[in-house]
């Protein structure tokens, strides 16, 4: 049975440390009713990433940004926008290219999101929120699992083939990680560049079959 209710501070939540330090905010609760992360800093000092609502990986969401702790600066379409902590940021519009830096390296952004008139569902790039502590636990089968699952939600969509190519190159599966990353560049050419430096391929990388670079 579920619990009733569920109670967490932002020190307990998991981290997943890469460009932008990752929060998952959803799965921690189970959250089905709606989105719902937080960001912190990278090295790079940037807290949320450059982006719109229209990528491969998006949801279409509107989205809430709250400046929990810290302070942030936010570029909206190219707009400066100063959020010291307490400071909400609402985004309405999905065309809207969005993006924030931190001031202050303990900086936390918490974001809510959805679409209007729609039940939730969960944005394709959040499977590797959920896969990515299978592979540094070192099972990333269990990894594939999950987005072989999403895979089947969102039909040829290139973020989630090519981040399923990622844990089945890093899995030994060399085969299945070249036919969907070849199909991750047929849908999205931009994946060709990424996968040039990108580390999870190396065990493929030599193959004749790889996307070379453009």
């Amino acid at each position: 049975m579920t619990e009733p209710f569920a109670i967490a501070r932002l020190d307990d939540l998991a981290r997943l440390s890469f460009d932008i330090v990752t929060l998952p905010v959803r799965l921690r609760f189970g959250i089905k009713s709606f989105g719902v992360n937080a960001y912190a800093p990278g090295e790079g000092g940037q807290v949320i990433e450059e982006h719109d609502e229209l990528g491969a990986g998006a949801g279409r969401h509107e989205e809430l940004y709250f400046v929990a702790r810290g302070h942030a600066v936010f570029e909206l379409d190219g707009q400066e926008a100063d959020a010291p902590a307490g400071t909400f940021v609402f985004i309405s519009d999905p065309k809207v290219r969005r993006g924030a830096t931190a001031r202050d390296k303990e900086t936390v952004v918490l974001v809510v999101g959805g679409v209007p008139g729609q039940a939730f569902s969960p944005s394709p790039w959040e499977a590797w929120l959920e896969a990515s502590p299978h592979l540094e636990a070192g099972e990333p089968e269990r990894g594939i699992e999950i987005f072989e699952r999403t895979l089947a939600a969102h039909p040829g969509n290139p973020n989630v083939l090519y981040n399923l190519a990622c844990f089945e190159s890093l899995a030994g599966r060399a085969e299945a990680a070249l036919v969907h990353l070849g199909e991750a560049v047929e849908a999205d050419p931009r994946t060709r560049e990424w996968a040039q430096t990108d580390s999870d391929f190396d065990a493929i990388r030599s193959d004749p079959r790889f996307p070379a670079a453009s």
